[in-house]
Order: C-alpha cells, then structure tokens, then sequence
C-alpha cells in the first residue's frame, strides 16, 4: 500500500443488523426472509397485483433474465432460480431508502445445477413501493459472470 493511502476495505463483509422503522425497507426485509424461507405466499404478500418486476440483462442466457409482469410472474422468476442454480450465499449488505424507493445491495453466489460452474458477485436491487406494495424491481448483476456460469 502506498504511504498514506487510505485501504480499500478495512473490515470484513456483514449483514447489516441495525433496526430500521421505514415500512419499505422492513418490507424488503420482509420479502427477502421469505425468499430464504422458500415462502413465496409471503413474498407475494409484498407485491401489488401490477408489479413491474425484472432482472436487467441483454439476453436470455440466464433463466431468470426478462421481464415478469404482474403477481402472477414473481412466482416464474424465483422458480427460474430455484431450478436453475444452488444459492450458497445471499447476504444483504445494505439498504437505503428515499421517497417511495428503497435500493439494497446484495453478495450473493450460486452453483449452476446443469454445469457445475459457480459465480459470486454483488447486485443492487431496486425497489418503489405504491399503497404500501412494491410495484416495481429492478435486479442488477454481473451478467457477463452469470452468463458465463451458464455455458
């Protein structure tokens, strides 16, 4: 390290265990815990009937890529997951909210099932909620890794 230069990362990775009283952000939390759980009734309770939710990418190599429009295809995305890959971390690292937003940042890693090739990388997930609903994500990712996991 060179004199004086402050490190790059001081402390080792955790989840964020401050308590928080935005409704938006415990409601992520709450969707989040029920992603964990396998509980999709309950992240479902989370999203309004028209939620415009999706996960950014050029292409259709990763099965969860695309959109997913309405309560109806949230369940189809966690599926897509769920058949495709093994998760062996999901950590939540942060939140922020403003407004009717909340972003958060992820570290996650999975296990591709069909060829047994791993990625671990950071997302940001973007949320807006209306009525107390999310109604709106957003999912960032490294896709040239997750594509690559893939093939």
């Amino acid at each position: 390290m060179r004199p004086g230069a402050a490190p790059v990362h001081r402390d080792a990775m955790t989840t964020p265990s401050a308590t928080t009283t935005d409704p938006k952000i415990e409601a992520v939390q709450r969707l989040y815990g029920a992603y964990g759980r396998g509980d999709i009734e309950a992240v479902l309770a989370e999203v309004s009937d028209d939620v415009d939710w999706a996960a950014v990418a050029a292409g259709d190599v990763v099965p969860w890529w695309g959109p997913h429009l309405g309560r109806s295809e949230v369940p189809r995305f966690f599926g897509e997951i769920g058949s495709s890959v093994d998760v062996t971390e999901f950590d939540v690292l942060t939140y922020m909210a403003s407004g009717d937003e909340v972003i958060s940042t992820v570290h996650w890693s999975f296990r591709v099932k069909a060829t047994g090739r791993t990625a671990t990388m950071y997302m940001q997930h973007w949320w807006r909620f209306a009525n107390g609903k999310i109604v709106f994500f957003r999912g960032s990712e490294d896709t040239d890794q997750s594509a690559r996991a893939f093939a």
